[in-house]
């Protein structure tokens, strides 16, 4: 692939990663919108693991008390809050997983990749969230992280499967339903992101085993490094602006960019 094309891919996969203006739908339509090919799944890999790469980094502390307590998940003998946390996150990747691999092995997941369910979904999940953060209080933190929450926001990371959802802002929509604040909200939603990622990668990766040479192992070092600059920029400036700023502004772009895919796709 073009290193220019390479480029636009990593930035628009590392800018809309954790964004809750949705990866995948971006990915989708960037193809269909410039007329190119599409860039096929090693390359779809290889810009998660950078995005991955960026939040582990950005989360490097509650990362490794994840890290920590999932041996006492495995030991069976949860002593702690880093024992808990694992055990949430585990419980709220579970449901994502399941129907994930229900959509790959039937083909569903395919026919669900077309401009008019991006723009309908970006539309109408991005009001939702509008709507979940102006009118539910702000009375949960993210250290008080309940089994029963992790559990339902897993089950709001599903409808992200639908591309164009955002799996960002449909989990900070669950998690503003319930009641967390803002930028806790904000946080959940990002460190589900990382077991969601692996799984996700995992599953793509035994597509592309064998398929692999030398020039698309160095086009998708290429992606992966520039995903992770991007997700690391656009990751920390939300994060930060999340303090003054709320997810109106994401909601008016989705707005936008929804009503202009349904009139390309209705044309």
């Amino acid at each position: 692939m073009p290193l220019f094309d390479l480029v636009i891919l990593a930035l628009i996969q590392g800018l809309t990663e954790f964004l809750p203006i949705s990866s995948s739908g971006h990915l989708i339509l960037l193809p269909t919108l410039m007329g190119s090919a599409d860039q096929g799944l090693a390359l779809d890999v290889a810009v998660h693991v950078g995005s991955l790469l960026a939040v582990v980094l950005y989360f490097w502390h509650d990362v490794w008390r994840a890290t920590r307590g999932f041996g006492q998940v495995l030991r069976g003998n949860i002593s702690n809050a880093d024992g808990f946390l694992a055990l949430c996150l585990i419980v709220a990747t579970v449901p994502v997983v399941i129907a994930g691999f229900i959509l790959k092995i039937t083909g569903l997941n395919e026919a669900l990749r077309s401009v008019e369910v991006i723009g309908w979904t970006m539309l109408v999940f991005g009001l939702f969230l509008y709507w979940a953060d102006k009118t539910k209080p702000e009375v949960k933190h993210a250290d008080g992280w309940l089994l029963k929450d992790a559990l339902i926001m897993g089950l709001w990371q599903v409808i992200a499967l639908i591309p164009g959802t955002s799996r960002a802002g449909i989990t900070i929509t669950g998690a503003r339903l319930l009641g967390y604040e803002r930028h806790d909200a904000a946080k959940l939603a990002m460190l589900m992101s990382i077991p969601t990622i692996i799984a996700s990668g995992a599953l793509l990766g035994l597509d592309v085993v064998g398929e692999a040479d030398w020039a698309l192992l160095k086009d998708a070092g290429i992606a992966a490094a520039f995903a992770f600059f991007a997700a690391l920029g656009a990751l920390a400036l939300m994060m930060r602006l999340l303090a003054s700023v709320s997810f109106t502004p994401y909601v008016i772009y989705r707005v936008i960019l929804g009503i202009g895919l349904l009139i390309y796709a209705y044309s």
